[in-house]
């Protein structure tokens, strides 16, 4: 347990806690003598307030998706950060994620309302070391009552063929009041602004081009925004808790949208005529990945343990019989990244650390090589 006093109440966090509302937003937090459980407890405001969404203020794997509650903290989301310490988002509206779904800072968690035990809409919000609530810091600067504005502006890894030459580039969503897709391309980095903050990246071949364009989720909505250098496809698709993934499902060139659903651990793939095929894989608190893995031009699944850093990819052999295998690759915290790093047309792994903004890529003839080389990239900010 992370407790660095002999009071909890008054240890500081060691999770870097950041606000929990979107990039550049501006937020009023309160507490009175009477605040339950704790008068280190926050309630946060501003100006019609209702409806607005509430983000992860820290990595971690969700204990609570409570959406029908109606007493106390109301509908209400905890958040486990896997050392001892924990958050607690209470009065939401809509709830967005599932019981035991991994979530990364700035995902969003739901609305902010007026459920349960609240004489307005407003966000309850706790920072807790084991049971205690504590005094809240933010950016690791301990949060003395009154406005402050978010800093919850986090960078996104990704990959993909943005240029069209077969080699995929490593790139990051920036979350933003206006995100922006950052790619490293090797004429120079580039910015490409487009979606918002609280919206989940999803890159695919969306005209059959042979490059990779730009897509976002919107979770709330439960609809995907695809770009093209011509229009922007709106597909509304899955529930709101869900991870949007991409990948061409039959081969024809042409990339196809699908979400991963954590509360299942099922993926759902949408063909080109709106049909879904259904594979169950991995575990709710797995991150889902696509990639070629054997190089037979259609997308194959996977998914991430960000525990233990393992990939585990599903492939499907001439008999058309499903095989899993694993693969280790990065630390613990690593996010995951996929993409063909060398132009072969099979996919490779990667890993991407946020403590240091550095991509590793794991460069194979097969995911499952027994040796491979690895090279690393910086690019990114790093998170504080």
């Amino acid at each position: 347990m992370a407790v660095l006093s002999g009071n909890a109440a008054y240890a500081v966090p060691l999770t870097p806690h950041q606000m929990p509302f979107p990039c550049g937003q501006t937020w009023t937090g309160s507490t009175r003598g009477s605040h339950t459980p704790s008068m280190k407890s926050i309630d946060w405001n501003r100006a019609d307030d209702v409806d607005d969404p509430v983000v992860a203020s820290a990595p971690g794997v969700v204990t609570t998706a409570d959406s029908t509650s109606t007493r106390s903290y109301g509908h209400h989301v905890a958040i486990d950060h896997e050392n001892g310490e924990s958050t607690v988002y209470a009065h939401l509206n809509a709830v967005t994620v599932t019981r035991g779904q991994r979530v990364d800072q700035g995902t969003l968690i739901g609305t902010v309302g007026n459920t349960g035990n609240s004489r307005g809409a407003h966000l309850h919000f706790e920072e807790k070391i084991g049971r205690t609530v504590t005094a809240a810091s933010f950016g690791a600067v301990p949060y003395f009552y009154g406005t402050l504005t978010s800093f919850n502006c986090v960078d996104v890894p990704i990959a993909g063929n943005f240029v069209g030459d077969a080699i995929s580039e490593v790139a990051v969503y920036r979350r933003g009041k206006r995100s922006s897709f950052v790619i490293n391309d090797p004429a120079g980095a580039r910015i490409l602004t487009f979606g918002g903050a609280t919206d989940d990246p999803v890159v695919g071949d969306w005209d059959g081009d042979g490059a990779v364009n730009l897509g976002i989720r919107r979770a709330k909505r439960s609809k995907v925004r695809l770009k093209t250098p011509t229009k922007v496809l709106k597909i509304a698709y899955g529930d709101p808790g869900d991870r949007p993934i991409a990948g061409d499902w039959d081969g024809n060139g042409t990339s196809e949208i699908g979400v991963f659903r954590p509360s299942t651990a099922t993926f759902y793939q949408r063909a080109v005529d709106g049909t879904t095929s259904v594979v169950a894989l991995g575990d709710s608190d797995d991150l889902p990945v696509t990639g070629d893995w054997d190089g037979d031009r259609i997308t194959d699944l996977g998914v991430y343990d960000q525990k233990t850093a393992t990939y585990t990819l599903r492939l499907i052999d001439g008999l058309g019989l499903a095989w899993t295998t694993q693969v280790q690759l990065g630390v613990a915290g690593d996010l995951p990244v996929t993409g063909d790093w060398d132009g072969n047309g099979t996919t490779d792994l990667g890993a991407w650390s946020p403590l240091s903004a550095t991509f590793v890529q794991a460069h194979a003839l097969a995911p499952t090589a027994a040796r491979t080389a690895l090279t690393s990239v910086r690019f990114g900010r790093p998170r504080r």
